[in-house]
């Protein structure tokens, strides 16, 4: 994991994208408006690169979420005609119903969302004759090979979620009345549960040999309660600190417009995650701990508290306000791929898929208002 990380570290200026595919090279244009020529769709206002940039790499990250929601929903959702492929997996359904019993309707609408996202997104790239962001190339991890998967899938995923190393410290984040990640870079949030920060482990049945013991699909379960909320905070963050680069007022309001979905998406997890039941995984010793009972407790870390705590926004000499956080611009979309690639989400992935992102990333980040007249 270590020299992933680096190795994208060391490659973010890097501008030797994918030598096939017209894809990468749009999103390496830089600022400027894209030639006004007609589109697909019969139109032709034109669009900033540095906008086309911001809705490329959210259209990547969609699809990216897609992915893995798709997996969820395969297993522990509800397969139907809006989010179709696989049968489900009773045992772990179950498991996730033990934490609510609406969970597996709840995981369909976020497949569908997701869906809905990047499908818009790259539709609307296409009308403004900008490139969209395709990922089909690398679509060449295994998943799962658990009953109810879709079977025409297996070694075609994007996303892995099966080796995640989840970082919980959003639960605390959120509820600290003193602390901004924006005014306190440095300030290390603590960990609602410690276990899955030095993972990795699972959060869906890699085989039906993870269905037994009891204890076991359970902890998976947990473990899949902890991730949707880590992967769902991210984007909440991700759309607010896009927005205040984007010059197009439509850019600006296809931005945060989509993303107070993600909003609803992480405060709906937050609350789903607060229900994990505390238990020791017997196959790895796993822990998940009770989140109401010594040494936890108190406003940090009693479950349910899905309001965030005002906090110090802006500036210290301000009044403290209830936010996202964090919302800053700066590196907002590496800092977004690196999280992810931290998480395990990416293990197994080609060096060409991390070259992609990286350039989608870094041109997003380099975007800037711009007077859209």
């Amino acid at each position: 994991m270590k020299q992933v990380l680096n190795g994208l570290k060391r490659s973010l200026n890097r501008r030797s994208f994918m030598k096939n595919g017209a894809a990468c090279a749009a999103a390496t244009m830089g600022a400027g408006l894209l030639a006004n020529t007609q589109s697909v769709f019969g139109e032709s206002e034109s669009i900033t690169r540095g906008d086309a940039a911001l809705l490329r790499f959210a259209a990547a990250a969609e699809i990216l979420e897609s992915d893995f929601w798709v997996q969820y929903n395969e297993l522990g959702g509800i397969p139907d005609n809006e989010v179709p492929g696989g049968t489900g997996n009773p045992i772990y359904t179950a498991a996730l119903k033990n934490l609510d019993e609406d969970f597996d309707q709840y995981i369909h609408d976020n497949t569908d969302d997701e869906i809905t996202h990047f499908t818009f997104l790259n539709a609307y790239l296409k009308s403004k004759g900008a490139e969209p962001a395709n990922l089909d190339q690398f679509r060449t991890l295994q998943g799962s090979l658990a009953t109810g998967v879709n079977v025409k899938l297996i070694g075609q995923r994007l996303t892995n979620l099966t080796q995640l190393t989840l970082d919980t410290s959003w639960w605390t984040r959120y509820r600290s009345d003193t602390h901004n990640p924006d005014l306190d870079p440095n300030f290390k949030f603590p960990q609602a549960v410690a276990g899955l920060f030095s993972g990795p482990h699972t959060a869906i049945p890699r085989t039906d040999g993870d269905l037994v013991p009891q204890d076991h699909i359970q902890a998976i379960a947990n473990t899949a309660a902890f991730h949707m909320p880590t992967i769902e905070q991210g984007g909440n963050s991700l759309y607010p600190s896009m927005a205040q680069r984007a010059s197009s007022v439509e850019v600006l309001r296809i931005l945060i417009s989509i993303g107070p979905t993600e909003t609803m998406h992480f405060q709906t997890w937050s609350d789903k995650a607060g229900n994990a039941k505390p238990l020791k995984d017997p196959t790895n010793g796993l822990v998940f701990p009770d989140l109401n009972a010594p040494p936890f407790g108190g406003e940090d870390f009693t479950t349910n508290l899905i309001m965030p705590e005002p906090c110090p926004f802006i500036s210290r000499k301000l009044p403290r306000c209830s936010i996202i956080r964090p919302t800053k611009t700066s590196g907002a979309a590496t800092g977004a791929l690196q999280f992810l690639t931290a998480m395990g989400l990416f293990l197994g992935q080609s060096p060409d898929f991390f070259e992609y992102m990286q350039g989608l990333a870094a041109d997003a980040d380099a975007a800037s208002r711009e007077d859209e007249n």
